[in-house]
């Protein structure tokens, strides 16, 4: 009787349970497969053209870092030849899709110069490599158009904003695991999901796929591990598309709340899901439209961009004041007031992948030179004396009303000079920053400056031309050209 009993309570959940087309994965699964590109509005258009733009120009310049040499290497003596997918800067260098979509998000990420967004996350470069990998796969007269092209882009973005809005914990700078490794390894399985085609329930097992392959440590920030994240984040999301392009299936709860079974809260301790709307529904917005991205001036962590700026100023003050250059003779103290994250607060780096994990020698650089550029992470510059003596003299402070959150955080920096003048300067936000974002100008300088480095001028002024009309061309190919 018991056991009757047993199976007859078993039976009502059961019946309890949301049926698999009202559940919260298939809502996004629907949400993936019907979206088109009329969905987009002008400035999601505008907004993810310069996304990609500042991508592919951080992963040109990434791929002369050693960490991607590294990377490239593995693939191509590890692996059977598969010349299919271009790979950034290396002219006549291809991979299969889903090593190219890997080596490239090495290369992105490679020098931390990557666009990042609130929650914190770093949302193309998990997304743009395995779309161009992709694009690389399909047949000449099945290129994606530019417009398909930035609609599959836009859906990975999409679903990053989605999933991490479920979560409070998502809204601080991470302690536990390293965002791109989970919501982007989602993001780059929807794109490449809506770029195939998928219908709902393909777009529903490829993001549950993806799900079993995600996630990384965050101890391994600030090593040549870190750029590993995003070059997985974009093959493995890829991987996952495909295999459910092939039939392979996954748990169609796997963004659902699911008590005593994790599915994605496992990822997210305080994780509270809501169903995707359809984006025919009326007042639909894409996440890019309510708030633009951040794109950083130099190749560090975000949070490293607040103190530069304060101490920036401060170095303003001290040249205008008739020193002409910064002394560390004529510093006595140097006060940081920044959040409490503990993986960057870095007071002596190592390397140069600390270094740009380093509150106290992003500061300094700032100090001591007026700003903080690629050069700033060279050896000659890490160990130049002038900067390790002002090193010596930094001390750091924790206020409480400066929390670990890219959007409400700032950067506080106080010289107490040799004499006793006290200098401050603060950064509430810096240019760059979603709520301050960087010009068409300046972007396009960051992106010759990068791009400049491996490929032609002529080169590098064909793409920002092409990029500019990306949503207009027939097909995505001349862009695919252009990457070498």
């Amino acid at each position: 009787m018991t056991a009757i009993r047993g199976l007859h309570q078993s039976a009502v959940e059961v019946l309890k349970q949301p049926r698999p087309e009202e559940t919260i994965t298939a809502s996004f699964g629907k949400f993936i497969s019907e979206v088109k590109s009329q969905h987009l509005s002008s400035v999601v258009l505008h907004r993810s053209k310069r996304m990609v733009l500042d991508s592919i120009g951080v992963g040109l310049i990434g791929s002369t870092t050693d960490v991607f040499e590294l990377a490239l290497q593995h693939c191509q003596h590890m692996y059977a030849s598969d010349d299919i997918s271009s790979v950034y800067g290396r002219k006549g260098t291809r991979l299969s899709p889903t090593l190219a979509a890997f080596v490239n998000g090495v290369a992105t990420h490679s020098m931390d110069f990557d666009d990042t967004w609130h929650p914190a996350t770093h949302p193309s470069g998990a997304v743009l490599p395995a779309v161009l990998a992709l694009s690389d796969m399909m047949t000449a007269n099945s290129k994606p158009s530019g417009l398909d092209f930035l609609l599959a882009f836009n859906v990975g973005i999409e679903i990053q904003g989605r999933l991490m809005r479920f979560s409070n914990e998502a809204h601080n700078i991470p302690k536990r695991f390293h965002p791109p490794t989970v919501v982007g390894t989602m993001g780059s399985a929807a794109a490449c999901a809506r770029l195939l085609g998928l219908d709902h329930s393909g777009c529903s097992h490829a993001l549950a796929i993806a799900a079993s392959l995600s996630g990384a440590p965050m101890a391994n920030a600030a090593t040549q591990s870190k750029p590993l994240h995003i070059g997985n984040a974009s093959r493995l999301g890829l991987e996952a598309a495909l295999l459910a392009s092939r039939g392979l299936e996954a748990s169609p709860m796997v963004l659902d709340a699911v008590a005593g079974v994790a599915g994605f809260s496992a990822f997210y301790e305080d994780y509270v899901p809501q169903p995707l709307g359809s984006p025919n529904d009326e007042g639909h917005m894409f996440l890019l439209e309510e708030q633009d991205m951040g794109f950083k001036r130099f190749p560090a962590h975000l949070g490293m961009h607040w103190v530069a700026d304060a101490a920036a100023s401060v170095h303003k003050l001290l040249v205008g004041a008739g020193h002409g250059t910064v002394s560390p003779a004529e510093v006595q103290d140097i006060l940081l007031r920044v959040p409490h994250s503990k993986y960057i607060n870095r007071p002596f780096p190592e390397s140069e992948h600390q270094a740009r994990h380093s509150f106290q020698f992003n500061a300094c650089s700032a100090l001591l030179d007026g700003e903080v550029t690629v050069q700033s992470f060279t050896p000659a510059a890490m160990t130049r004396p002038d900067l390790l003596a002002l090193l010596s003299r930094v001390h750091v402070e924790h206020p409480h009303d400066n929390p670990a959150n890219f959007n409400r955080m700032y950067g506080e920096v106080q010289v107490t000079l040799v004499g006793g003048d006290i200098l401050r300067g603060r950064c509430d936000t810096f240019y760059g920053h979603w709520r301050n974002p960087l010009t068409n100008e300046s972007l396009r300088k960051k992106f010759r400056n990068n791009a400049g480095t491996v490929l032609t001028s002529e080169k590098v002024e064909r793409l920002i031309e092409v990029l500019e009309e990306l949503d207009r061309l027939e097909d995505c190919s001349p862009v695919l050209s252009l990457l070498q």
